[in-house]
């Protein structure tokens, strides 16, 4: 599993090793904010959260959108910027201890946010879907699922933007929702389970 909205200069991917700058990055992406307010949401202190917020922006994953006056100083406000994906090829060059550490921050968030869906009601749409799938698969096979995986993803994004225009022009309430794309080998290497 590597991270969607990544580049492949490593800095960046060793950047995505700490879990509070994942914790930036995913409140931007959704809404504008400053370190302060992204301080009191994530519940970390302001000086750790502005020196993440300045090096996920010198890095060029978060651009600065406004400036507001507050109090005789200037508040900076930011929003995660869409990146391209990480080639397979760069993703494979990290070092494995980088790549487990991606790999935990991401599930850490996944599992945050599916518990907290499942919590709220989150999977009572009848369009919710919850598949697990185990496969017994040839190593072409597994390059054939992870490519139509890709595929899927393409598209995804593809629906996320157009309804982005759609609620532009309309002025409506987006539904939020989640996506999440798994493929892994499984820990017991061998063939799934009979059933």
């Amino acid at each position: 599993m590597k991270p969607r909205s990544d580049i492949s200069d490593p800095r960046v991917i060793k950047a995505l090793t700490h879990p509070l700058r994942v914790q930036i990055l995913r409140a931007l992406e959704e809404r504008t904010a400053s370190p302060s307010e992204l301080a009191d949401e994530i519940g970390a202190p302001l000086g750790n959260v502005s020196y993440h917020v300045r090096q996920l922006h010198a890095l060029g994953l978060i651009k600065l959108v406004k400036k507001t006056p507050r109090r005789g100083a200037i508040e900076h406000h930011y929003k995660a910027l869409v990146q391209p994906p990480i080639s397979d090829n760069a993703w494979a060059d990290q070092p494995n201890v980088v790549r487990k550490s991606v790999v935990g921050s991401s599930l850490g968030q996944v599992g945050d946010a599916v518990n907290a869906a499942a919590a709220g009601g989150g999977f009572t749409r009848p369009e919710a879907q919850l598949v697990r799938e185990e496969l017994a698969l040839d190593e072409k096979g597994f390059k054939d699922v992870a490519k139509e995986l890709g595929r899927s993803l393409e598209r995804v994004a593809k629906i996320r933007e157009d309804a982005a225009k759609r609620l532009e022009k309309s002025g409506g309430e987006a539904c939020s929702g989640n996506v999440v794309v798994m493929l892994f080998e499984a820990a017991n290497g061998g063939t799934p389970a009979k059933g």
